[in-house]
């Protein structure tokens, strides 16, 4: 009973995956599943008459059928009745696999089209979680889910349904046809076949569910250590971690290596089963025809040898797909668990900027993370005028960074509210907000792409303004780099910039908020990085555009009092 309700509930998620705008697609998927059962059902039924012809060529009157197509169309030879027959079946499979390929275009458009509806709604229902939920949350298992197990799900698991429910209806629509034709055939199909497959079923389905969950485990734990590797190169080298991080990749590569390797062993039962099963099936109609008449005898082998021919790839595409699903079920719960309807994935990325005239006004601000027990900043209000340069200086842990990202709308206020003159920033303007900002981390975000690119981040290769990025390189003091680069502009530098110095990662984020033409820049501890000389470079810089721009607005939290000299007022948060 339990095992039932499981299996009804397993059922039930596979459907609530499957988006609503994706159901009735998969409603035609299923019909056009039994109009290819029937037309495989065609193509074996096809074979009769050829079968019947090679038993007993001579006397076509024997077979009703035969015999009318015979006098119906008017032949006067058995000769050219035998070669018109041989073509017709020909031609009719030929037709009927050109149809079966037309309708198996629909499953595979479906199958893929939703693939890819999946793992771009993932995708971006991860991003509009937020800052706070990617915190908390594995980067390398968000990404296995959203390249990995999306593919998975549709390919190990809804394509092998499909594939159980095609030939199923072809194995009933066989058994009914062996029914009437050779009763003892289709019994004897059933008393073989179907052992097989209970057999197969209860020795294997509980160690292809283990083996599959145990084997993404595995892969999660590769790609956390590979990502991880890289990410922190540095850190790894100098302390010398490498060689225990690659004993703990290797454990995790033999685990999921001998997974694969029993995977592999089950997926070749089978064709074992099936193979058996046939022999056995053969023998036992030799058993059962003793004392039989030797015309009887041939059409019954004939007939068991046809319906065996597709029979036996039936039952082991089902056994094949019924252990691709046992195997790859984690899908179904890792996608279940996501939620992905349910994600908000808004369209509107709009390019429309927030014109800030006035100032930015904090209402007593509260913010405190999900997982803590005290708020890190509590009943905060500040005002911060146009034009203004505000320093924000405090201890480490006082919350500076996360003021940062309530002011930036990458976190949402616990309660409170902040108002950019006058409006309250929320989820129907923050898009706009921020399309009017500028923020220079303490790590500038460097991309894998060319300088240009990384300065008009998030633009179209073919949208960017090189003049713009000219100009915002000038600003920023990198014209002299871009002189040194072999491919000046379109020069790639690096992921996560690992050809640049520290000032010239700060510089080019500066340059980035350039480009936008922002009204405000935040800058995050943008400098405690860097040494004296080339703080000091980067602070004159901030300090020019200041000058040269008197409505932009600067908020910048340092540690150093140096950094906040160019600065009209210096806040302290406790």
């Amino acid at each position: 009973m339990e095992s039932k309700l499981y299996l009804c509930s397993v059922k039930q998620q596979v459907w609530n995956i499957i988006p609503k705008s994706y159901r009735r697609r998969a409603i035609v998927v299923a019909i056009t599943i039994f109009i290819r059962a029937l037309l495989n059902f065609v193509g074996i039924a096809m074979l009769i008459p050829i079968l019947v012809l090679i038993l007993d060529s001579e006397n076509i009157t024997s077979n009703a059928t035969l015999s009318s197509i015979y006098d119906l169309v008017g032949f006067t030879s058995h000769s050219s009745f035998v070669v018109a027959v041989c073509i017709s079946v020909v031609l009719v499979i030929l037709l009927k696999n050109g149809a079966v390929m037309l309708l198996y275009r629909h499953e595979r458009d479906f199958i893929y089209s939703l693939y890819k509806y999946l793992s771009e709604r993932l995708y971006r229902g991860y991003h509009s979680l937020g800052l706070g939920y990617i915190k908390r949350s594995n980067s390398a298992l968000l990404t296995r889910n959203i390249n990995v197990v999306t593919l998975t799900y549709v390919v190990g698991v809804l394509k092998p349904i499909a594939a159980i429910a095609s030939e199923a209806l072809l194995f009933a629509l066989l058994f009914i046809a062996l029914m009437w034709y050779a009763p003892i055939a289709a019994l004897l199909s059933i008393a073989i076949f179907l052992p097989t497959i209970l057999i197969f079923y209860l020795g294997v389905r509980r160690k292809l569910q283990d083996i599959g969950i145990k084997e993404n485990e595995a892969q999660r734990i590769k790609s956390r250590i590979v990502a991880e590797t890289f990410r922190g190169f540095a850190d790894v080298e100098i302390g010398g971690a490498f060689p225990e991080l690659f004993n703990r990749f290797e454990r995790a590569m033999d685990e999921a290596v001998t997974l694969r390797k029993r995977n592999a062993t089950i997926g070749m039962l089978p064709q074992m089963f099936t193979e058996v099963g046939l022999a056995a099936g053969m023998a036992l109609l030799v058993v059962i025809s003793l004392g039989m008449n030797s015309e009887n005898l041939s059409l019954m082998f004939g007939v068991f040898a046809v319906a065996a021919i597709r029979l036996i790839p039936s039952i082991r595409n089902i056994m094949s797909s019924w252990s691709s699903i046992r195997y790859n079920r984690y899908s179904i719960a890792t996608l279940a668990e996501a939620d992905i309807e349910a994600k908000e994935a808004s369209d509107d990325f709009t390019s429309e900027r927030f014109h800030f005239n006035d100032k930015i006004e904090l209402h007593n601000l509260t913010f405190q993370f999900d997982d803590a027990t005290t708020p890190v900043i509590k009943d905060m209000s500040l005002e911060i005028h146009k034009g203004e340069r505000l320093g924000i200086r405090g201890a480490s842990g006082a919350g500076k960074t996360t003021l940062f990202n309530l002011i930036l709308g990458l976190y949402r206020p616990t309660s409170g509210e902040i108002f950019i003159d006058g409006e309250s920033l929320d989820s129907r303007n923050i898009r706009k907000w921020q399309n009017t900002i500028g923020y220079v981390s303490q790590s500038v975000f460097i991309a894998d792409m060319t300088l240009a690119e990384n300065v008009a981040f998030g633009q179209a290769p073919e949208q960017i303004d090189y003049q713009r990025v000219e100009r915002a390189l000038e600003l920023a003091e990198l014209r002299s780099f871009v002189d040194t680069l072999p491919d000046g502009l379109q020069s790639r530098i690096g992921e996560q910039g690992s050809r640049l110095s520290g000032g010239q990662r700060q510089r080019i984020g500066i340059a980035r908020a350039l480009y936008k033409n922002c009204d405000i820049l935040f800058f995050d501890e943008a400098t405690s990085s860097l040494d004296n000389r080339t703080e000091e470079n980067i602070n004159s810089a901030i300090r020019r555009l200041s000058t040269e721009n008197e409505s932009l607005t600067i908020v910048v939290i340092a540690h150093r009092e140096s950094s906040l000299e160019y600065c009209d007022r210096i806040i302290t948060i406790e």
